[in-house]
């Protein structure tokens, strides 16, 4: 684990500080970077991972990278926001390797490390809070790049707080109730081997083998340790990998198919409509569309 979170890269985006009110109203934002805010008044709404998050004052908010969220707020509210990108080795997300809240109550230090992000990025913020407007890899790349700008100072503090900021919202225990480390970490990585071979044919039985586990038991273990099946799993980083795909890359709808280990161009639309509400070449052509 500790080689893992050696390897966590954070690269900032976007910071700012913004006055909202109801034109803050956006349904189906799946963004390719995580999103953090720390509200200083009023109230929104943020509905996310089988969730609804009342947005107050005094708190900080946590939305995954690729998480599918609705925002909305119904009179006024003023947020610190940040927006960042996050890696671990192999190109992997840091969600997958540890359990995070999405609500913390701020602490007195946490209103400086914004403030200071802020004023050590001054011209970072965004100049229209629509999400069809930024969420594009063109976009992306030219947020990036103005780290490139920043001194070695400043880089090396940027880099520091957003560390301290997401550490806030890390759990320290686990939700399995189990204790043996050979098995946490066999489940840990079997996330990491299903990463790395999405393109493949990857059975139940082929995931619990990795793991040197029955598939039955293997299927209790993984659903009591992350909440979640291994199949939905499985299927769910499909998804995800399909829209990195589609919003970085010219690949066709069959070649992100096959690389996402889905198949035939119908099957692959099937699933990606299911999971997203939309077929792959709309998704495509709405988020590349500024």
């Amino acid at each position: 684990m500790q080689e893992v979170l050696q390897s966590l890269k954070l690269t900032l985006l976007n910071i700012g500080y913004a006055k909202l009110d109801t034109s803050w109203d956006y349904d189906n934002v799946i963004s390719p970077f995580t999103r953090m805010y720390y509200i200083t008044k009023g109230t929104a709404k943020v509905f996310h991972s089988n969730r609804v998050f009342d947005l107050k004052p005094g708190y900080l908010y946590l939305i995954p990278s690729y998480t599918y969220g609705r925002y909305r707020c119904d009179a006024y509210h003023e947020q610190y926001y940040i927006s960042f990108l996050e890696e671990v080795k192999n190109g992997q997300s840091i969600y997958s390797w540890k359990d995070f809240v999405y609500e913390i109550r701020a602490v007195e230090k946490d209103a400086y490390f914004f403030s200071r992000l802020l004023e050590l990025n001054p011209r970072r913020f965004l100049m229209d809070e629509d999400p069809k407007v930024y969420d594009n890899e063109p976009t992306l790349k030219g947020f990036v790049k103005r780290n490139e700008e920043l001194s070695t100072k400043s880089y090396i503090e940027t880099h520091g707080i957003l560390n301290i900021l997401l550490s806030r919202f890390i759990q320290n225990s686990g939700k399995s109730s189990y204790n043996s480390p050979s098995l946490k970490n066999g489940l840990n990585d079997v996330r990491n081997y299903i990463g790395q071979n999405l393109h493949q044919s990857l059975t139940i039985s082929r995931l619990a083998n990795f793991c040197n586990l029955s598939p039955d038991y293997f299927s209790r273990i993984f659903k009591e340790h992350f909440g979640i099946r291994p199949s939905i799993y499985l299927q769910s980083k499909r998804i995800e990998r399909a829209q990195l795909l589609l919003l970085t890359t010219n690949n066709s709808l069959k070649e992100i198919a096959e690389k996402t280990g889905m198949g035939t161009i119908s099957y692959f639309s099937r699933i990606f409509k299911k999971h997203t509400g939309k077929t792959p070449g709309k998704f495509r052509r709405e988020r590349l569309t500024v």
